[in-house]
């Protein structure tokens, strides 16, 4: 067996394990970001929906992304189940792993906008939605052979097709479910809703960011060169950037370097440089990363102000952000190094890649938002709303919805749980 053949397939698989790591980060930085009463509830239902969004992705997301090549859509091959382990590039069954994988990090983005106030079945039958009529239509049209790839969209590791699809409908969940209780006042200011712990926000970034490697090194889908080094300095880079620029700015603004602000900051660094992490120099991915930090501080402050309550920020760090990470291909994609599409504005492109950039960012971001957005309204319709009740979201959505509690110490325990104890 071709030596090369085996080590691509090694690397990917090996890739595909850090993308699926990053879940357990999303685990810890929204649990983290919002409040203790709700923190098994979010760990539980991140397992579960992940779980769901897996064997959709099986039975019909893949062959809806990589089937027969089509201009708005794929069609075909199924509930996959390719045992081919000879060839060129990858096995499919590798390929297919790696695919499912980010597959997953965009439901998980999505259901950023659900957080302390969805019920738990809204995330279950969302879950199969979007994996099947959402996602899989923007990553075939940029990934799959459909119409934006075709006109050259670059977009390496997924700024719009996991990102920017995520946040749409994040935002579309964000709007029909509106505010949590306490979050707005009636003249209009807004309250802090802090989240509980900051340790575990912090280590889920970090664990996000080790993932980021394989999520964008990984997509060089090769060992060929040892290019997947190169794609992994400038995520480095970005993530650094990122981090900085977002510091220096609610520093400058608040007069405190707001630690929540900082961690989103390193994530707007890795969001940004994902589009173009394969196509820009090393300075460049300094730039787009402090850009990316500078922007999602601004853009949290603009949907606070729309009240728009989005309590882990996922419009800002993955929608924001994701545009703006797209974009950036448009403007620093170096001849050298664009392999799709075209030289960005500053590298003597001109417009054409920009433009194209800007079609991909308009029309992908409406579609994920609009078929979202309608997908949840039937559902409100048909499940009788997708929020649970004022006096459950008061308890908790650990109690309210699964009859237990994320921190059980800290539950006051009732005079027959005394009594059984022995207490």
């Amino acid at each position: 067996m071709d030596p090369i053949f085996l080590m691509n397939n090694v690397w990917i698989m090996v890739s595909g394990v850090l993308v699926f790591l990053m879940l357990g980060g999303f685990i810890l930085l929204e649990a983290g970001s919002t409040r203790m009463k709700n923190a098994g509830h979010i760990a539980g239902k991140t397992v579960f929906t992940v779980g769901i969004t897996s064997l959709v992705f099986w039975a019909v997301g893949w062959g809806f992304i990589y089937g027969s090549e089509g201009t708005l859509i794929g069609f075909g091959d199924f509930f996959f189940g390719d045992a081919t382990t000879m060839g060129e590039g990858l096995a499919g069954s590798t390929d297919f792993f790696f695919q499912m994988a980010f597959a997953c990090i965009a439901m998980t983005v999505a259901f950023g906008g659900f957080a302390e106030r969805a019920k738990l079945s809204a995330y279950v039958v969302f879950a199969v939605l979007f994996s099947a009529l959402v996602y899989p239509v923007v990553a075939h049209w940029i990934w799959g052979g459909g119409w934006l790839a075709d006109h050259g969209k670059q977009d390496f590791a997924g700024s719009t097709v996991v990102h920017l699809t995520g946040a749409m409908a994040a935002l579309a969940a964000t709007i029909i479910l509106k505010p949590r209780i306490g979050k707005y006042n009636k003249n209009g200011s807004s309250n802090d809703i802090a989240g509980h712990n900051q340790v575990y926000t912090a280590l889920g970034v970090l664990i996000l960011w080790i993932g980021w490697f394989g999520f964008n090194a990984g997509s060089t889908l090769e060992v060929a060169d040892a290019f997947f080094g190169y794609v992994a300095l400038n995520t480095q880079l970005a993530a650094g950037a990122g981090a900085i620029g977002a510091m220096l700015i609610v520093w400058a603004v608040t007069g405190k370097a707001d630690v929540p602000t900082t961690l989103n900051g390193a994530l707007a660094g890795l969001v940004a440089i994902t589009a173009s992490c394969a196509f820009v120099e090393p300075w460049a991915a300094v730039v787009i990363g402090f850009i990316g930090g500078l922007i999602v501080f601004l853009s949290m402050k603009f949907f606070d102000k729309a009240k728009i309550d989005d309590p882990i920020f996922a419009l800002s760090v993955h929608g924001t952000v994701g545009v703006w990470g797209t974009l950036s291909n448009g403007l620093f994609a170096t001849p050298e190094l664009a392999s799709v599409g075209r030289p960005g504005l500053f590298y003597g492109g001109g417009f054409e890649q920009l433009g194209v950039q800007i079609m991909g960012v308009v029309t992908s971001g409406l579609y994920a938002f609009v078929v979202a957005f309608i997908l949840l309204k039937i559902m409100d319709k048909v499940m009788g709303g997708l929020r649970v009740s004022e006096e459950e979201e008061i308890v908790g959505l650990d109690l309210s919805e699964h009859g237990s509690y994320g921190y059980p110490e800290n539950l006051p325990q009732t005079d027959k749980n005394t009594k059984a104890t022995g207490a």
